[in-house]
Formats: structure tokens, C-alpha cells, sequence
């Protein structure tokens, strides 16, 4: 086939839920069809706010994509060769992204609209969703959720004997990665401030923006504090 017979670009919104979590854990995004699978994977990434160090897979129609990890290897075909357009997705259709296979974070997207490409937006975007994702490396669903109620009272209570009590129910390096963790919390605006850092290219700085998003203001807080107040 010649070029201009390939399909016009359009916006998929696809709705993610994160499989076996009360209350809902979801996202629902805006992603260019001519994009890939792999892009997805990545835009999936950073919308949960995972870190992208365990092994992934998507399921569709029977067959297994994924995105190649050092070290770790692959499953199925090769994601970054797929378009999102050639899967000839239907509405409403629904299919799996997988990630970490120890902790095992299922999350059921389905496919909700086809748009037009608006020419003065940026995509991939979120355009809303609900709560945190769990940390990593948590347990998976069952044990996330047996422990959902202490991440919240972590953030709720600061007084120290309060941090100590809930600290003792896990160890260090538990505690370490809920230390600023809040499950009820859901900020779009950071999410979507690092996917446009992934429409620049850049998936690594993306995933630095949605875990570190006040970087940036740092410096510039730091360079305003150094000014010498009697100029």
C-alpha cells in the first residue's frame, strides 16, 4: 500500500483500572492511535506513577506484546513494532496490560471513544482518574489492600509517636517507599506535566517528573534565596 492509504491518525480515550483494588484505582487517557504499543506501555508507566523496573506484558485478542527489559528479557512480540492503530481496536473493547509478575498488576483497559486529533493539544494526556497507584514492590492487590488503611494513616498522622506505632508494623525498606505515599491522592496536573515530557521524547525525564515534580522549582527557589537582599 502506498503512504496516503494508511488511516488517518486519530485519539483513542482509553479507560485503565487497576485490577482487584477498592476503591477504584483508574485513569482515563488520550493517546494518538498511530502511536505504539510500547508507547502506551510508557504512557501507562507514568500515568500510574510506576517505576518501569519489572517485567510487562499486554494481551490482545490472545496475543502477547511487550516492551524488552535489560537483563530481564521479553514476552511475546515485540511492542515497539506495533501500532496502536493496526490492532484494529474496537469500541469498547477491552484488553490487559500486565506489569510486575511478582506482585502482579493487572490493569483492564478498554477502549471508549475514537476522536479527532485536536490540533492545538499535546498527546498523551490524562484527562482523569482516581487515587494513587501502590507502591512498588508492596505485596501485590491481596497484601495492598490488607494494609491500605496504615499508608492512609501515614499521611493523616505526623505526630511522631503516631509515625512510630505504624512504622513498627513494617519494616524499613517498606517503610521507606510509602514515606510519602498517600493512596487517596490523585494530582493530573503532574502526571500530565510529565507526559508532555514524554511527547518531547524523553521517557526518562518523564519518569524523573512524576516521581521528583518539584525538581525544577528547586533550583529556581534556591537561586531566589541566594540573592543578595541588599541589592
Amino acid at each position: 500500500m502506498v503512504e496516503s492509504d494508511r488511516p488517518e491518525a486519530q485519539i483513542y480515550q482509553l479507560r485503565a483500572v487497576l485490577r482487584g483494588i477498592s476503591p477504584l484505582i483508574w485513569r482515563r487517557l488520550l493517546v494518538r492511535s498511530d502511536s505504539t504499543v510500547a508507547g502506551l506501555h510508557e504512557v501507562l508507566q507514568i500515568s500510574f506513577g510506576w517505576d518501569d523496573e519489572h517485567l510487562n506484558r499486554f494481551e490482545i485478542r490472545g496475543r502477547e506484546y511487550a516492551v524488552y527489559r535489560d537483563g530481564g528479557g521479553m514476552i511475546g512480540i515485540d511492542a515497539r513494532g506495533v501500532r496502536l492503530c493496526d490492532l484494529k481496536l474496537r469500541r469498547l473493547e477491552r484488553f490487559v496490560y500486565e506489569y510486575d509478575f511478582g506482585d502482579g498488576w493487572i490493569h483492564d483497559l478498554r477502549l471508549e471513544a475514537t476522536l479527532p486529533i485536536h490540533p492545538r493539544k499535546i498527546y498523551p494526556v490524562c484527562v482523569a482518574g482516581k487515587c494513587s497507584a501502590p507502591p512498588e514492590d508492596c505485596g501485590g492487590p491481596h497484601a495492598f489492600m490488607a494494609n491500605r488503611q496504615h499508608y492512609a494513616r501515614f499521611d493523616r498522622e505526623r505526630s511522631d509517636d503516631d509515625l512510630d506505632e505504624i512504622m513498627d508494623e513494617f519494616d524499613e525498606e517498606e517503610s521507606d517507599s510509602f514515606s510519602d505515599y498517600n493512596p487517596d491522592r490523585f494530582n493530573r496536573r503532574q502526571i500530565n506535566r510529565a507526559l508532555a515530557k514524554l511527547a518531547t521524547g524523553s521517557y526518562e525525564e518523564a519518569l524523573d517528573k512524576i516521581h521528583h515534580p518539584s525538581v525544577d522549582r528547586i533550583s529556581r527557589r534556591t537561586a531566589a534565596q541566594r540573592t543578595d537582599p541588599d541589592d
